[in-house]
């Protein structure tokens, strides 16, 4: 697929102002400057997080309502529920929360809505459990924000909601006790970007010097924390990269039973970095209320024996080879279908719908086309008589007012700019289809359906050091707002030694003024021709180590290369 190139840019007089300061290598100032991290103490900051640095949680907006709240429920031996939904971050958050107040108080339940049973966020099915079983407090975790008719209904049950979320407010919100949402306007709260779990950390943060008890109280669940915060894909900056870093040195020196387990049956043998944990941790925990009740997930993170948390991580491991299995056979039905439909000229937009597809993997199928036909795309499958789905763009392009756009014909939808779901009826799927398609051709800039690739810096050969890769990895953790750089090398040449790898990758030998380098490119085989033409290259990378035979070397994980220009 073709993609586009685009090279950042940075203010050069501050590049050579840090580079003054920080005596390291300039095209790592540049990236730093970049980042906004321009100064000798931003870097340091940067480069050596400390838990010192975390807000204070009294400083959002109705904090000190929630834990007066709490407190009387503890004086009156009220039953408290801690309530969340059920994709990663709301499962290490009922984890994270229940277990910090179960260590000080014993009348705590949780409760994970059945994602096909109930639907997202708050349920009438959780509440009306509470009720049953003489629950006056719930404590909702990632969800609430938006549920203002059900916190009203749960108000006239006698029972009251303390909202810890982390999505955008609307204009009306609901009327809970307390709402623990850094980005309501009128929070001031310095760090707006948390996950769920991270609000909920702070709420047991603040009960934690309320109460007088150590700051390990609420520490130690600091490794659920850093899972949250790389599976919901928040912006790895500020407070989130300080509680992403300590807590993923907690991983990997001494998680929890639970995630000990899944890192055991993913495989982990070495050091564990947020990539790991995206592709690795995430997946098996959102296996389990993709396919069937993610309520394993919490019973996983609280379980404080090791035999026992391998048999819950054994199934969210056997949940997610089946996962896979359906996203995998589903992916390849869908590009059939839209093969017999290229027939039908160049769309700008993919809807595809099945019946009998699992609507747990629809949106990963999507994002799984857009890989191959990079346009806004929609899986759909059917559930009772209605039709439901999930909807996935590109980068750049509003999904959620294209979809608002054609809402005469669903019968409900609800998103963001970049994901979106849906309900509809069967008879409306065409028109809707229909409909989708006109509006993004009408909205969308061509360049949009071409992927873009961002290139942090050009690089040469003699600036890719151990030395250097080791101060790249000082950036760690990486994610949206910190993504590991990507950089670009021009005027490569290939060695001749380059060869195809099991079928579809690339082996590359490369130089550059006399240097050497190794690097893999999968799915790149297609290319391949560009490397005998004899012809300089100009090749995008990222900079990782390969291990063979017991010996360690720097390589460039290849993302594109083209001819250069000159």
């Amino acid at each position: 697929m073709q993609k586009r190139w685009k090279i950042l840019p940075a203010n050069e007089a501050k590049v050579e102002s840090l580079f003054s300061a920080l005596k390291i290598n300039k095209t790592l100032c540049r990236i730093l400057v970049q980042r906004g991290l321009d100064t000798f103490e931003l870097s340091k900051n940067y480069f050596r997080p400390q838990l010192s640095e975390l807000h204070s949680p009294w400083l959002m907006k109705d904090m000190d309502k929630a834990v007066t709240r709490i407190q009387q429920a503890f004086n009156a031996r009220e039953k408290i529920m801690v309530f969340g939904d059920y994709d990663v971050d709301g499962t290490t958050a009922v984890a994270c929360v229940y277990q910090f107040l179960k260590g000080i108080y014993d009348r705590v339940d949780f409760y994970i809505p059945h994602r096909y049973r109930e639907g997202y966020g708050v349920s009438k099915a959780g509440i009306d459990f509470a009720k049953d079983n003489g629950m006056t407090l719930i404590i909702s975790l990632d969800c609430g924000i938006k549920s203002v008719e059900l916190i009203a209904y749960a108000k006239e049950l006698g029972i009251d909601f303390i909202v810890c979320d982390h999505h955008l407010p609307d204009t009306t919100l609901p009327p809970a006790i307390a709402i623990l949402n850094a980005k309501q306007q009128d929070c001031d709260y310095p760090y707006k970007e948390l996950c769920g779990c991270g609000v909920g950390f702070k709420l047991a943060q603040a009960l934690a010097e309320k109460l007088n008890l150590p700051a390990d109280s609420y520490l130690k669940y600091i490794d659920l924390v850093a899972i949250a915060i790389a599976a919901d894909i928040v912006p790895m900056t500020g407070e989130n990269r300080i509680l992403a870093f300590y807590g993923l040195k907690k991983v990997n020196e001494n998680p929890c039973p639970g995630i000990k387990a899944i890192m055991q049956l993913a495989g982990v043998k070495k050091q564990l970095f947020i990539t790991n944990v995206v592709f690795m941790i995430a997946p098996r925990v959102n296996a389990a209320g993709r396919m069937d009740d993610a309520k394993k997930a919490v019973q996983l993170f609280i379980e404080q024996d090791a035999e026992k948390a391998m048999q819950f991580a054994e199934m969210l491991h056997s949940d997610n080879s089946d996962r896979k299995e359906m996203d995998s056979s589903i992916t390849e039905e869908a590009l059939d279908l839209i093969l017999k439909d290229l027939a039908n000229g160049n769309k700008k937009t993919t809807v595809v719908y099945q019946e009998h597809w699992h609507k747990g993997v629809v949106g990963i199928v999507a994002s799984r086309l857009i890989e191959k036909y990079y346009r806004p795309t929609i899986v759909l499958t059917k559930s009772g008589e209605i039709v439901g789905g999930s909807a996935r763009s590109v980068a750049g392009f509003n999904l959620y007012e294209a979809i608002h756009a054609c809402r005469e014909w669903l019968l409900g939808y609800g998103g963001h700019f970049a994901a979106a779901g849906m309900t509809l009826l069967p008879e409306n799927i065409i028109p809707f289809s229909e409909a989708f398609e006109k509006v993004v051709a009408a909205t969308i800039p061509d360049e949009l359906l071409i992927p873009e690739i961002v290139i942090d810096a050009p690089i040469n050969f003699s600036e890719i050091t151990p030395a250097f890769y080791q101060i790249l990895l000082q950036m760690e953790p990486v994610g949206p707002d910190n993504m590991r750089p990507i950089f670009i090398a021009k005027n490569v040449w290939d060695t001749g030694y380059s060869k195809i790898a099991k079928e579809a990758h690339i082996r590359f030998v490369l130089k550059q003024n006399n240097i050497n380098l190794t690097g893999i490119g999968f799915n790149m085989a297609e290319k391949f021709q560009l490397l005998q033409m004899n012809h300089p290259l100009d090749i995008v990378f990222t900079i990782d180590e390969n291990e063979y035979n017991g010996n360690t070397s720097l390589q460039l994980k290849m993302i594109d290369f083209r001819l250069s220009e000159s």
